[in-house]
């Protein structure tokens, strides 16, 4: 048996979590327009397949990957593609985004379904290409398309599996109901994957607050007599990062700008691992998943299997919102989750929780205070850091600063904010920092991407020039050639015209060597002069330099071939 380590900080808020866990997994409703936006998943948004009045059917893909890193997107339901454009998406930042919009048609009618039953016998580069073409990306985090940590090349020899069920986060419990209701789709999706990286050791980490999921687990597999280890950690909020349970469960620190890979380890989270199940052998992209649906302002507080792009309004109305009493939707957990102002936004493929709040359950925050340098926040920080440290620098646009401090290994789990004592929204700090690098590097590389074209444009243009001047000199030596042998042509004819006097016509052509001999001595003379003082002119030079040599070389031939004749 593995044994527990811990990791640096971490707190324990309240967890909230037994008011969405006194039903069953319920069924969503299917609402009448379905909103999916192309970005759903780290990496490039994906790119449209269909039209505006196009028919689709419930599986089909409507949008592709764009680029190494990105995720399809399939239609969660059969329906009449009514619109593509910008819609509300659900981003920290509120702003619209380019998505896909379906009119249901209420059938629910399957496309033909491609599924691999028997997906040993399937090459392993098939397997993956197929999870790909499924839309699987985390579904626990950040939504990293799965089949890139599974496309690992010879690079990484994979030593340990890890499926984080950890969940850790207040008031969410998608995962929780997952593995009670469904621990066998989640061990076939592990045997799956541990199927195509083949690790030496897989091991499952749950915090020790989930007992009826842990039972679920544990019987599942020992039913299946699976080689996999279930590790119980103690609850501890951030234990879910990927980073705090690798090092909870093996004692291995991931180093700063390296990823579990580097060091042999691949992390999956369990509804992940469901839906590879669901792709490979039932033939079902990801087009749907478990979302927590909780807070004191719903009358039904449970978590539901809703398609991907239900509005977020439909899933309130099922759960009997008293509008009344909302005071803040939230998506995702209190601690890492976003505010979010408009219900019109759909579920993405990373939404696993929704809390409709009351003003008593999550009461406006009380007003910054300035720092009072108490150091809590580095004691609870997990990844280690310098939060106050980071502060400064964010404030004071210190930004090279705050990255050397190694800004982007901050997971933004809120733990720092969550004890500061002057109640300084620390995480929105750092995001700001985090943004701020990030389009300042986009703008740097932008400009060395337009001096590369300038560049590149400047030496085209100056081999144009070269080239041109290079044709230019090779017309002026022909056309000097070419003067120099009509001239010494008409020289021959007239030296073999048998002049009267041979004697004075012998002379004479001796002279005409002789002259030509001189000239083109004092023009070479003259075109080194020009050279080594660096003078213009002298391409016109090296022309004339050319066509007497060529005068002088006819001229002397001409007198030889006279004398010649004459002995």
């Amino acid at each position: 048996m593995s044994r527990v380590y811990s990791f640096h900080g971490g707190v324990h808020p309240p967890e909230n979590k037994r008011q969405s866990l006194g039903a069953p997994i319920r069924q969503a409703p299917l609402p009448s327009r379905l909103i999916l936006p192309l970005q759903q998943h780290i990496g490039k948004a994906a790119t449209p397949l269909v039209e505006v009045g196009q028919a689709v059917l419930k599986g089909e893909k409507i949008a592709e990957p764009n680029g190494h890193i990105s995720a399809a997107i399939h239609a969660p339901s059969s329906g009449i593609i009514a619109y593509i454009g910008l819609q509300p998406v659900p981003h920290a930042s509120g702003l619209e985004s380019p998505c896909i919009v379906i009119e249901t048609d209420g059938e629910d009618r399957w496309i033909e379904r491609e599924l691999l039953p028997d997906y040993r016998s399937v090459s392993k580069k098939n397997l993956i290409r197929h999870i790909r073409e499924s839309g699987i990306a985390g579904l626990g985090g950040a939504g990293f398309p799965t089949d890139i940590k599974l496309n690992l090349g010879q690079d990484h020899i994979v030593n340990t599996l890890i499926i984080n069920a950890a969940e850790c986060e207040p008031y969410i419990t998608a995962d929780d109901a997952l593995m009670r209701e469904r621990s066998d789709e989640i061990l076939s999706g592990i045997e799956i994957i541990a199927h195509i990286l083949e690790p030496s050791h897989t091991l499952i980490g749950i915090e020790d607050n989930k007992p009826n999921a842990i039972k679920a687990l544990r019987e599942a597999i020992r039913k299946r007599n699976l080689p996999i280890d279930l590790m119980v950690v103690p609850t501890r909020y951030p234990s879910g990062g990927e980073k705090q349970l690798i090092q909870l469960l093996t004692d291995v620190e991931i180093p700063s700008g390296s990823i579990p890979a580097d060091v042999g380890i691949v992390c999956q989270n369990v509804g992940t691992a469901a839906a590879v199940y669901r792709a490979v052998e039932l033939g079902e992209p990801l087009i749907s998943r478990i979302v927590t649906l909780t807070g004191f302002a719903l009358g039904h507080r449970q978590n539901y299997e809703v398609l991907i792009g239900t509005p977020f309004s439909t899933l309130l109305e099922s759960a009997d919102v008293d509008r009344s009493r909302l005071f803040r939707l939230v998506m995702g957990g209190p601690m890492m989750g976003i505010s979010v102002e408009d219900d019109r936004i759909p579920v993405i493929k990373t939404t696993n929780c929704i809390i409709a709040a009351t003003r008593e359950e999550m009461p406006p925050a009380p007003p910054a205070q300035p720092c009072i340098r108490c150091g809590m926040c580095e004691q609870v920080c997990p990844a280690s850091l310098l939060p106050q440290q980071l502060y400064w620098f964010a404030k004071g646009r210190e930004f090279d600063k705050a990255r050397h401090h190694n800004l982007f290994d901050c997971i933004e789990c809120g733990a720092c904010a969550y004890v500061c004592p002057s109640n300084i929204p620390l995480v929105q700090h750092y995001r700001f920092a985090k943004s701020e690098i990030r389009n300042e590097q986009a703008e740097q590389l932008k400009a060395a991407q337009a001096r590369e074209r300038f560049e590149a444009r400047q030496a085209r243009l100056a081999r144009e020039v070269e080239e041109k001047e290079l044709r230019r000199k090779e017309r002026a030596e022909a056309a000097a050639r070419d003067q120099a042998r009509k001239k010494a042509e008409a020289e021959v004819a007239l030296s073999s015209s048998a002049p009267p006097d041979q004697e004075a016509e012998l002379k004479k052509l001796k002279t005409a060597a002789s002259i030509a001999r001189t000239k083109l001595k004092k023009a070479r003379e003259a075109l080194k002069n020009a050279r080594e003082k660096g003078l213009e002119g002298t391409d016109k030079l090296d022309a004339t330099v050319i066509q007497l040599e060529q005068s002088a070389d006819a001229a002397e031939q001409a007198w030889q071939r006279a004398a010649g004749e004459q002995n």
